[in-house]
Parts: C-alpha cells; structure tokens; sequence
C-alpha cells in the first residue's frame, strides 16, 4: 500500500496524546485478567487433573475465579479496543474487513467459552461429587477457545501493522472486487513469536496472581498450602519467563527493518532491552522466595513488579505499531477535532467503573479476611 497524508485525514475526536495514553493504559489493565484464561485456564485445568494436592486445590481456586476474570477481562478490553478504532481505524479496518468471518468469530468462540468455564466452575462447586465429562469437556473446550481467541487477535493486530501484505491478500480472498473475508495473516513472521511471546508473559501473570490469591483470598487455606503455591508460582514464573525470553528474541529476528531500526536505535534500544529482561524481575521475586513464608506486603511487591512488566510490555508494542502503521500513515499527524462532551462522558464512567470495581474487590477482602 502506498502511503498517504495523514494531515487530509478527518480530525480525531480526542487529542492523539489522550488516544495513546488510554489505549496503553486500557491494554496493561485487560493483560492481567486476560492473561488469566489466556494461559491460566490451560495451567488451572492441567493442574486440577493431574497435580498434586496443592497444585489441584490452586487449579480449583482459579477456574472457580475464572467466570468473573473472564468478565473483567471482557470489559476492560474495550477500553484499548475502542481507542485503537479511534486512532488507528485507517489500518484496523481495512485489516478486520480482510479477516471479516474470523474477526466475528471471536464474538462466537467467546459465547460458548464463557458458558464453559461456568459449567466447568459448577462441577467443582460440588464438592464430594466426581466432575462429569460433560463438564471436564466443557472446561477443555473453553481454554482452547481462549487460545484460538489469543490466535485470531495476534492475526488482526498483526495485520493491522502489515499494510504491505493487504493487497495480496484481497486478491487472493475476494470475489468481483468485493472481500470475502476469508483471509488470515499467516504469512507475516511476526504472527507466530508474537502471539507466543503473549502466552510466556501470561504464565508470569498466573504466578503471580497465584501469590496474591494465597496471600489475600484463601486465608482458610492454611500454611501448608501457601507454602505448596510458592514453590508452584516459582516453576510456572520460571517457565514462563524462559518462554517469553524465547519468543521476544524471535519475534525481535524477524522485525521488518523500520521496526529493528526504530526499536533498537538509541535511546529506544534502552526500552527495549528493558522490556525484554522485565518478565525475570517477579520471576526471580517468585522462584527466590518460593521457600520462604508468604506475606501480604511481598505478594503486593510481586504483582506491581508483574504490572511493571506488563506495562512496559504495552509502551513497547504501541511503538512497535506505530512504526509499522507508520508505512501506511504518520498516526500522530492526524488532525484533531477534540469533543469535549463524549471525552468528559468517557472519564466519568471510567473513574465510575473504577469505584464500582474498587468497591467490590474491597467487599471480598472483606469477605476472605
């Protein structure tokens, strides 16, 4: 695709600092429950089959959890979704209109998943009573839909980034001039180590969150079972954090050149290899005190080191696609035509929204406590 001037462009209804700000920040928040049935259910089931005790009871604590994760998850993903329409809706649409079917079928893989984990969650609520098949299938089934999920939106933001590639892909995917939608960014070498590289740093995220779980939601739970989910977080960290090492250095191989020279010229490059060592931060916090006991005040410390290395993660990619998109567009010299109604109604139900969260994550301290 031939690049254009983005200065003809209609005026943003937001400043573009306003846009970047807030997809950034809406995506570090929609990592951490994603990242939770991303690779978290997988582990949770895994776990609760053919772990032992303490890994079995962490695998039901977390599918319990999951219909509310697989919520939040939902809702704090339209924050970075709608700013990314906003911004960047010169790529993002041409790009889901290639991918139109599997684009939709996202919607229709998440339906039945959100069912799954639910069935799934039941059967464990019956204590005493032998999960049926039906249920083990259910849960089975909605962590590999959650995976596919994690495929589909790699391939569209993938292809949002990838101009170059959209014009073979029409050819290849229309009829009488008209997209089919039928087609998928297979080819591009980033899709694989990307989407990958999401799936190491969610296994961080569940370590983590399993701390925090031990430490501030199961006080019934007993010593000994915080004790066996130290030593459980510290592997899966571990695992996780040489997963990610693996998949970043790949996915840093391929960069189309702009990318490499964007990304690891200084003082970007200092970004970077921040970026890139971040996940051994909370792995190493996990692992080293996989033995020692579990208090609040060091579960807390791990998860804003976890949250440091997601949005380090966030600020990393956004320049990434920014680069890319820039192939097509300069993104940041768009025009602005700022609202300022919709932008005030915008951050009086996001502060609403907040309190209301705030609120209920407080009422099960409460509860737990």
């Amino acid at each position: 695709m031939d690049p254009f001037d983005a200065s003809t462009l209609p005026g943003l209804p937001a400043p573009f600092w306003f846009v970047e700000l807030f997809k950034v920040l809406g995506f570090t928040l929609h990592m951490v429950p994603m990242h939770l049935w991303y690779a978290g259910a997988v582990l949770a089931l895994g776990l609760y089959a053919w772990g032992g005790r303490h890994e079995k009871r962490f695998g039901a604590r977390l599918m319990l959890q999951m219909p509310v994760l697989v919520a939040l998850g939902i809702n704090l993903g339209i924050v970075p979704l709608l700013f990314l329409q906003v911004g960047y809706s010169r790529a993002f649409y041409p790009a889901t209109i290639l991918m139109a079917w599997f684009w939709l079928a996202i919607v229709g893989l998440l339906i039945p998943a959100y069912y799954g984990v639910y069935l799934y969650a039941f059967g464990l609520r019956d204590e005493g009573v032998a999960m049926t098949p039906i249920r083990r299938a259910a849960g089975w089934g909605a962590a590999a839909m959650f995976l596919a999920i994690g495929f589909l939106f790699a391939n569209g933001l993938s292809l949002t980034g990838n101009p170059g590639a959209w014009p073979k892909l029409w050819q290849a995917h229309s009829f009488g001039g008209a997209a089919t939608g039928t087609a998928l960014n297979l080819a591009d070498a980033t899709l694989w180590p990307r989407w990958l590289l999401m799936f190491g740093l969610a296994l961080v995220t569940t370590a983590a969150w399993a701390v925090v779980d031990a430490a501030w939601l199961a006080p019934r739970e007993g010593p000994e079972y915080r004790r066996g989910v130290q030593v459980l977080s510290g592997r899966v960290a571990l695992a996780g954090s040489v997963w990610a090492t693996i998949a970043g250095a790949w996915y840093v191989v391929v960069w189309p050149k702009a990318t490499t020279s964007a990304m690891l010229g200084f003082p970007t490059v200092l970004l970077t290899l921040l970026t890139a060592a971040s996940p051994w931060l909370p792995a190493a916090l996990l692992w080293l005190g996989r033995r020692a006991e579990l208090s609040r005040r060091r579960a807390a410390a791990i998860v804003a080191a976890q949250l440091a290395v997601l949005a380090l993660n966030a600020v990393s990619r956004q320049i990434v696609q920014n680069v890319e998109v820039h192939r097509l567009y300069d993104v940041s010299a768009q025009p602005t035509a700022v609202q300022w109604g919709p932008m005030a109604l915008f951050l009086v139900t996001l502060l609403a929204g907040a309190a209301v969260v705030g609120w209920i994550l407080a009422q099960v301290l409460k509860a737990r406590s």
